[in-house]
């Protein structure tokens, strides 16, 4: 992904970039030189981004209970 940078010398972090790293407005950001000379982006306060899984896990609420969805499944209901 290109950008350009600005004459102030910033530049726009693309969206994917920003949501790999759960960037959003505020957030501090770290540039490292690795060994091989490449330039690495990553977040100074070293949290971890949520899995794009997270929002997903947890509980319907209350249901049918094992026995009604067997029951269901059968064609019983």
């Amino acid at each position: 992904m290109a950008t350009t940078v600005t004459a102030k010398g910033q530049v726009t972090i693309p969206k994917p970039v920003r949501d790999l790293l759960g960037i959003v407005p505020g957030s501090k950001v770290d540039f490292r030189r690795a060994a091989d000379g490449s330039v690495v982006i990553a977040r100074a306060d070293k949290k971890q981004p949520p899995s794009r899984f997270a929002r997903l896990r947890g509980h319907a609420g209350a249901g049918l209970g094992t026995d009604a969805i067997m029951a269901l499944t059968r064609g019983e209901g």
